[in-house]
């Protein structure tokens, strides 16, 4: 499935936040979008999940401009998950995850035997089936967003949008989702496009990283041929140093503030 931005402009009354921005989700990779806040990263999630509509240019979904299909068509294939969604105050985790099924059920939402499976599926595949009887409001952070995407699960995309999915959480539970988004894409092959708002985790994730300034995208392309001190500075407005991550070799970024500790000599390195 392609997904494509053709010089796509978004704005919210009038005022333009994202300015002509041609992209091509790379299909079954994971893509992070990153940026100073305001670079309109959530806004091109938005245009990309059919929520908001261009102002100019179109997105294509295989070919076909998003606002020609049906919203029905368009949930079967691409789910998009909100910075903060919500859930009705008292909803179970399975009644919320079964919902992921609507887009796929008839006009009289006739529950049938593949919509039971592919629920028992997701609530496994986000070790959350343990939780099925138990009330959205009662999670932990890191619980809620296994349940919220595990009912993107149910929905079977083809195409996953998550805006800032680790927003909220401790570093543990940031790892836990992040890890979780990485093994769904490698083992079941979605497509995983998401906002983040760590450098040093998105380049770690991203097979592909976009980089927004004021709008615009700025650079793209692997994370290592992507992240450098110039792509920082520019970015972001932030002097650093950017080093191979110890753990997995690929940019991490070191930022250099105003205020740097002195540490004692017993604390120096060798």
């Amino acid at each position: 499935m392609s997904l494509v931005a053709h010089d796509v402009h978004l704005a919210y009354d009038r005022r333009t936040v994202v300015h002509g921005v041609d992209f091509a989700v790379p299909t079954g990779e994971v893509t992070v979008i990153v940026g100073a806040n305001g670079c309109g990263k959530s806004t091109l999630l938005r245009g990309l999940g059919r929520i908001m509509r261009p102002t100019q240019g179109r997105v294509e979904l295989d070919g076909t401009d998003l606002r020609r299909l049906r919203p029905r068509d368009v949930a079967t294939r691409l789910g998009l998950l909100p910075q903060q969604p919500t859930a009705p105050d008292g909803i179970t985790v399975a009644d919320l995850v079964g919902r992921g099924r609507h887009p796929h059920q008839g006009a009289f939402r006739r529950w049938s035997a593949g919509d039971a499976e592919a629920v028992s599926n997701a609530l496994a595949l986000t070790s959350t089936h343990q939780l099925a009887g138990r009330r959205v409001e009662e999670l932990s952070g890191g619980q809620r967003q296994r349940v919220w995407i595990a009912m993107m699960l149910a929905q079977d995309p083809g195409t996953m949008l998550l805006d800032e999915p680790t927003t909220y959480l401790d570093i543990a539970h940031q790892v836990e989702v992040l890890d979780l988004l990485a093994e769904l894409n490698a083992e079941r092959g979605t497509t995983v496009v998401m906002v983040l708002h760590d450098l040093n985790l998105a380049a770690r994730y991203a097979d592909h990283l976009v980089v927004m300034k004021e709008g615009r995208v700025l650079r793209c392309g692997h994370p290592g041929d992507v992240l450098d001190a110039d792509c920082v500075r520019e970015a972001f407005g932030l002097e650093s140093r950017v080093l191979p991550d110890p753990v997995a070799g690929c940019p991490m970024v070191v930022p250099i503030g105003r205020h740097v500790p002195t540490l004692p000599a017993t604390a120096m390195p060798a």
